[in-house]
């Protein structure tokens, strides 16, 4: 349901995905105080990442699904944000820098409402979980996302091989990411983007990075407004995650004043309706990065003891490629990858991807400049293997349909 009714309610409850049951219940405090709205968890990622100011990224701080039965609610404060000085100062930079009539904004955000439930959920857990790789790739890299990524495929073929000529990147990739982001669009937040930046750009918890998170807020809360108003959009009707992040690719309010594109020519841009917008945008996205035309994403390492040592001892955890693979080679690592020519690729910079797993020995594989560019859309390793896997195993079955196809016919 797209959230945005307030009321008591009893106990209430819907199922969003195929494994997840989210149940909603009523606020105990008055109305006058806080009133309960409900909305949808935003976004299934569940990245391990981290995000760093002035970073351009797609979306917010990494977010993890709610477990399973766990009471949610999103909880909020109407009129939080009228006559407050902070909001006042804000108001007052846009109007100089832009053609923001004053009386207006203000009168936007005397509207705008206090989501206690955003500040819930960007504080970092009391109890952090281990690092669990092999339980990510399951949650991503699954039958059920896979057949979402054919069907997406295939009614999209045209937007995907059409973005691939113009921006170099390949349909896998594309449709990797947004099949982690949203399964194609079909977990995209219900929470008012207008509620949620205004929330943690001004009252963001008290934690170690909170002066960096909040300046990362007030930026994409500063770009929804100039994107809204330029595309003479509502901005209390863009609805998105708790953090902001909005349309079937998550692009947060900076980057869709960035990276997104109309790629439907249809003289808007709409990342929660148009398909090939998105597509189009996370391929502009992508290039503007650096995405590197045919070439590789990962190199698989050789499992002997002694490659593994030599991938264990240089895995430092940073992400943009900074070794040579000679120096790997050099140092005993073996490659078990079918037609790769080492020494033609010996000065290709590499890094070496960690995946750890509890009770398991640490997997590792070599990320390549193109490996690099997905950890921009979500700064994770784990993030950006899954994305380069559920693209690869979608691009599979879509070859072995059609050549199912070709062999009956």
């Amino acid at each position: 349901m797209p959230c945005a009714f307030f009321q008591r309610a009893s106990r209430y409850t819907a199922t969003f995905t195929h494994t997840m049951t989210f149940k909603f219940a009523s606020t105990v405090l008055p109305l006058s105080a806080r009133t309960a709205r409900f909305a949808s968890v935003a976004c299934l990622v569940g990245a391990l990442g981290t995000l760093g100011i002035g970073q351009a990224v797609a979306q917010s701080q990494p977010q993890s699904p709610t477990p399973q039965g766990q009471m949610f609610e999103e909880e909020i404060v109407p009129q939080r944000y009228a006559n407050n000085p902070n909001v006042d100062a804000f108001i007052n930079d846009l109007v100089a820098r832009y053609d923001f009539d004053s009386a207006a904004l203000h009168d936007l955000f005397n509207r705008v409402s206090y989501s206690a439930t955003a500040v819930k959920l960007v504080l970092p857990s009391p109890t952090p979980a281990s690092k669990n790789w092999r339980a990510y790739q399951a949650r991503f890299v699954e039958p059920i996302r896979i057949a979402a990524g054919v069907k997406f495929w295939r009614a999209n073929q045209a937007a995907l091989q059409r973005a691939s000529d113009q921006y170099g990147v390949p349909p896998e990739a594309i449709v990797g990411i947004i099949g982690v982001e949203t399964i194609y669009g079909r977990y995209m937040g219900n929470f008012r983007a207008l509620d949620a930046l205004t929330t943690l750009t001004f009252d963001y918890p008290d934690t170690p990075n909170r002066a960096e998170r909040q300046a990362t807020f007030r930026k994409n809360l500063e770009d929804l407004l100039v994107w809204t108003h330029g595309q003479q959009i509502d901005p209390t009707t863009v609805l998105g995650s708790y953090t902001g992040a909005i349309g079937i690719p998550q692009f947060l309010p900076s980057s869709i004043v960035q990276y997104a594109v109309d790629f439907d020519g249809n003289g808007h841009i709409d990342l929660r309706s148009s398909p090939a917008d998105a597509i189009g945008s996370v391929a502009n996205y992508l290039k503007q990065h650096g995405w590197e035309s045919g070439r590789p994403v990962v190199w698989r390492i050789a499992g002997d003891t002694g490659s593994q040592g030599v991938a264990q001892a240089a895995a430092d955890g940073q992400p943009e490629p900074h070794w040579s693979l000679a120096q790997l080679t050099k140092a005993g690592m073996l490659m078990s990858e079918p037609g790769l020519n080492t020494m033609a690729e010996a000065g290709t910079p590499v890094t070496v991807v960690d995946l750890p797993t509890p009770g398991r020995a640490t997997e590792y594989t070599l990320g390549l400049k193109n490996f690099y560019v997905l950890t921009r859309y979500n700064r994770s390793f784990f993030y950006a293997l899954a994305v380069y896997q559920l693209g690869e195993a979608v691009k599979a079955q879509m070859s072995a349909g059609d050549a199912g196809v070709s062999a009956s016919q």
